[in-house]
């Protein structure tokens, strides 16, 4: 079997679109979000889309589905924000650890059918690991710009409890995604490092995409692009990328300077545009997909996909743009003495 690095060698990987947008399309009730599981929960868990791997695995393994029929490559578990700090809300932190688990078997299970109905052609199962809703660099007090409202080894040990379920559930690769707080992500990488170090297991691949949050070219804890990369590095991953808060348009100018100082693959999976008015997401699939071709006809690109707003509509056309595009290659970069 082809390993994803194999494939990277060949082509460029398409990676699956938005799960939120598909979970909001079955016009969830709290009721759906509860299911029989959580029926008599004490607190209200509408739109804790996390939950649904316990309560509603077959609207979230459907999903994966209809993104692994459109091209999907690579596909990411529902497990954006299932760690126990943003789960604190629901008071769902025991729960934590399934819903990792289960969401990364749901996950495996559908990639699994569609590579054993094209084993040439192996999807693999990226375990999502999110930005949290609570940050290390930035102070939740306008007043008290020295307060944090968590430690960095809470955040770590959160994401460890992560790590172990996703790769319990059997994930392919570990995807710290929409990075706006390196400090974050900086945890994020200690867990990592620190589980396969004690547990003695094979380490698996880490992607690594942050979220630039505005024409500055900034993340919103403030590095500028060049610097949230070299800041990355030392976990050597497998790519480095951008997703969310742009559309592909807006995007691009970072894409592009990403693609000539990355000593890895580079991901893109932008958003469907930007937000209208009522928040919601206008950009066609031909269009996203007409801006993504370009970018990967200039070279720039290993792994596409999206993010906010996009469907499989969209990674069915980003698919087919770039399917006979070759991928970025690697540059040659100075080695610093």
């Amino acid at each position: 079997m082809k390993t994803i690095q194999d494939c990277l060698k060949e082509r460029i990987l398409v990676i699956d679109g938005a799960m939120g947008t598909m979970i909001q399309k079955h016009k969830p009730t709290e009721a759906t979000y509860r299911g029989e599981r959580f029926k008599n929960w004490h607190t209200d868990v509408k739109n804790n889309s996390d939950i649904m791997n316990l309560t509603q695995p077959l609207i979230i393994e459907n999903i994966h589905k209809e993104y692994l029929e459109a091209g999907a490559d690579i596909i990411e578990t529902n497990t954006f924000a299932a760690t126990s700090i943003p789960q604190a809300d629901f008071d769902l932190q025991p729960f934590v650890y399934e819903m990792n688990v289960e969401g990364a078997k749901l996950a495996r299970k559908a990639a699994g059918q569609y590579t054993a109905q094209d084993p040439g052609k192996p999807r693999f199962v990226a375990g999502a690991i999110g930005p949290m809703n609570k940050t290390l660099s930035l102070s939740p007090d306008v007043n008290n710009p020295g307060f944090r409202s968590v430690s960095f080894d809470e955040v770590a040990d959160a994401y460890y409890e992560q790590v172990k379920g996703l790769t319990d559930g059997g994930v392919d690769i570990l995807l710290i995604e929409t990075i706006f707080d390196t400090l974050n992500a900086k945890a994020a990488i200690y867990a990592i490092k620190k589980y396969f170090r004690e547990t003695k297991k094979n380490p698996l691949p880490v992607m690594i995409s942050g979220t630039i949050t505005d024409a500055s070219g900034r993340t919103l804890s403030g590095q500028t692009l060049e610097a949230f990369y070299t800041s990355m590095m030392h976990i050597k991953p497998l790519s480095i990328g951008l997703n969310c808060a742009l559309g592909a348009e807006q995007m691009r100018p970072h894409i592009e300077e990403l693609s000539y100082i990355a000593a890895c693959y580079v991901s893109a999976y932008p958003n469907a545009g930007l937000p209208n008015a009522m928040g919601e997401y206008d950009e066609q699939p031909e269009e996203t997909a007409h801006f993504i071709e370009e970018w990967a006809r200039q070279g720039f690109v290993n792994i596409v996909g999206g993010c906010c707003g996009t469907t499989p509509d969209h990674i069915r056309h980003i698919a087919e743009h770039v399917k006979k595009i070759k991928p970025r290659e690697m540059p040659v970069l100075e080695a610093i003495l």
